[in-house]
């Protein structure tokens, strides 16, 4: 039985140009390195109408229950300009302590750590009482409809049961062992279309201009206070990403204004809720200003929370025992594919520093990769009790 290092099969799996939703043979690359420490693994495909087919993977060590999940993602965003890199984004280098590469940091290192944790594991625990399993999706950066959601549903129907996951997420700001996330605020975009009455500047009689109606609305919506934020969330907030008004002659009342806005939510609301407090004052401002409009939504995901369980506190412990320091249990930050996993299991996040991540130069620290290895072995030991 092999016993993988963590810097050798990251420096291997970014040499992968795999830019979402692209494969570039990552996945067969992994699925061969987990057929050699005895996982059964299926490489499942999916697409979904209008949109590019994801190879997502998922592996299996063992029959018996309880079964330890780790998920992640191989895919990552695209390097930018070559020429601001110091070294070929998949051509990974080391330099100062540094692995730098695309991937380095988001999130391919936290894959090679938990699959060189596992081959430990495994080397000296051949009848651990339950199974490891792996979830590795490959559009975790894009739209996300292909990857981890497609795979949860290929589970459900198969009944396969997830005692607890932990995903290996980037989530610590500074130092490796300050955070980790235990849940997630919802995220739902909108694009609003207001129609009014194209028309000459100099006869606004004859027009109804969307402009002055988008501004009244958008400043409406700045002014909503969702919430004080509770103990485990931070405050909703809105931002207004987009504003287009598409007119090319200055004396031209425009037909159309269109906006997009972000709201990031906590757990005193949810998509529906949100939607139908919106709707109101889009209908009344509509109405007043003698518009119409259409608005069009899209949520990432609902807020959730995972109660810390004793899996919980133990990988805290662990943390902290590795890094010295004092591991806060967090919601913050954007969406992670755990919006989807938490429908079929209880987990939390916890990977590496994310300061580089989607960077130029995007680094690992050789040393926090190495302790994070540490603490995934550590983790394993801990649940199966060896």
């Amino acid at each position: 039985m092999p016993i993988y290092n963590e810097v050798t099969l990251a420096k291997e799996l970014i040499k992968f140009p795999s830019i979402t939703p692209i494969d570039a043979g990552v996945m067969k690359f992994l699925e061969k390195k987990l057929n050699v420490l005895g996982f059964k693994c299926k490489i499942l495909e999916f697409k979904e109408k209008n949109s590019k087919p994801v190879k997502n993977l998922y592996a299996r060590l063992g029959k018996k229950n309880p079964n330890f999940m780790f998920a992640g993602h191989l895919d990552v965003v695209p390097p930018g300009n070559l020429k601001d890199w110091t070294v070929n984004p998949f051509n990974p280098g080391i330099k100062k302590g540094y692995l730098i590469g695309r991937g380095a940091n988001d999130m391919k290192s936290a894959i090679a750590s938990w699959v060189t944790a596992v081959s430990k594991f495994v080397s000296k625990n051949k009848k651990f009482n339950g199974s490891i399993s792996l979830l590795i999706t490959g559009d975790e950066e894009g739209i996300a409809i292909n990857g981890t959601k497609k795979v949860v549903e290929y589970l459900k129907k198969r009944k396969e049961k997830i005692d607890f996951c932990l995903v290996g997420e980037p989530t610590n700001p500074n130092k490796l062992g300050e955070m980790i996330k235990i849940g997630r605020r919802g995220s739902i975009t909108g694009n609003l279309n207001i129609i009014g009455t194209q028309g000459h500047v100099a006869y606004p009689d004859r027009a109804n201009n969307p402009s002055n109606t988008i501004i009244k609305i958008l400043k409406k919506l700045k002014e909503i206070k969702f919430d004080n934020g509770t103990k485990s969330f931070q405050k909703t907030n809105l931002e207004i990403t987009r504003i287009n008004i598409d007119n090319s002659a200055d004396n031209v009342i425009p037909g159309s204004a269109r906006a997009t806005f972000n709201i990031r939510f906590n757990s005193k609301h949810t998509s529906i809720s949100l939607k139908r407090k919106l709707n109101k004052i889009f209908k009344n401002e509509a109405k007043i200003n003698k518009c119409k409009y259409k608005i069009d939504y899209m949520v990432s995901g609902e807020a959730f929370l995972t109660k810390p369980n004793k899996t919980t506190f133990m990988i805290q412990d662990i943390v902290k025992e590795i890094t010295k320091l004092k591991t806060k249990l967090s919601t913050t930050g954007g969406t992670s594919d755990a919006r989807f996993i938490r429908n079929i299991s209880p987990c939390l996040e916890f990977g590496l520093v994310g300061k580089t991540m989607h960077k130029v130069d995007e680094t690992v620290s050789l040393s926090d990769l190495k302790k994070l290895t540490n603490i995934y072995s550590n983790i394993l030991k801990n649940y199966f009790k060896t």
